[in-house]
């Protein structure tokens, strides 16, 4: 394989080349977990936050970086499941298991995204993210998720596609 090139690089992302081919990483993570977060009350939770590079606000499962912290280096992907369910949305989970990995963008990152099931909830804290986030927490009866998510589309936000992949890796239909 040809030798990779820096073409940039800063804190958050860089931009190589190999051979032919140009793409995206993440100098300090190479994966992301997200969680598809059910409550007893057969709730769906979702987050909602501005997203500057589609200029929008975006529907999202809680989401976050693996190890991009010094804290968190070699932390495991089910302990930042855990972490980021409770920094973005309040809740603890009794289990979080594993239900799809997958490329994030084959052809633009190496970056993995692993998708976990999160149950057993118990809220602790309002949650909202850490420092800088912006995050409105949603709990959407699955029953009516098809129609939030329909009508937030007609307001303009976007609906992030982890929403229904993780629906679908976890046999739930909606």
């Amino acid at each position: 394989m040809p030798e990779e090139i820096t073409l940039y690089e800063s804190k958050w992302l860089g931009l190589y080349r190999i051979g032919h081919w140009d793409f995206a990483r993440r100098p300090n993570s190479d994966s992301c977990v997200g969680i598809l977060a059910i409550t007893d009350n057969n709730e769906v939770v979702l987050v909602e936050q501005f997203r500057i590079p589609v200029g929008k606000r975006v529907i999202e499962i809680p989401a976050g970086l693996v190890g991009d912290e010094e804290e968190h280096r070699g932390e495991a992907l089910a302990e930042t499941a855990a972490r980021e369910l409770m920094e973005e949305t309040g809740h603890r989970a009794t289990e979080i298991r594993p239900i799809l990995s997958s490329p994030t963008s084959a052809g633009m990152t190496p970056e993995f995204t692993h998708l976990f099931l999160a149950t057993g909830l118990s809220r602790e804290t309002e949650g909202g993210g850490v420092s800088g986030e912006e995050i409105t927490v949603h709990h959407v009866p699955l029953p009516e998720l098809r129609c939030f998510l329909a009508g937030k589309i007609s307001e303009g936000l976007a609906v992030d596609f982890k929403i229904h992949a993780a629906l679908a890796a976890a046999g739930i239909g909606f």
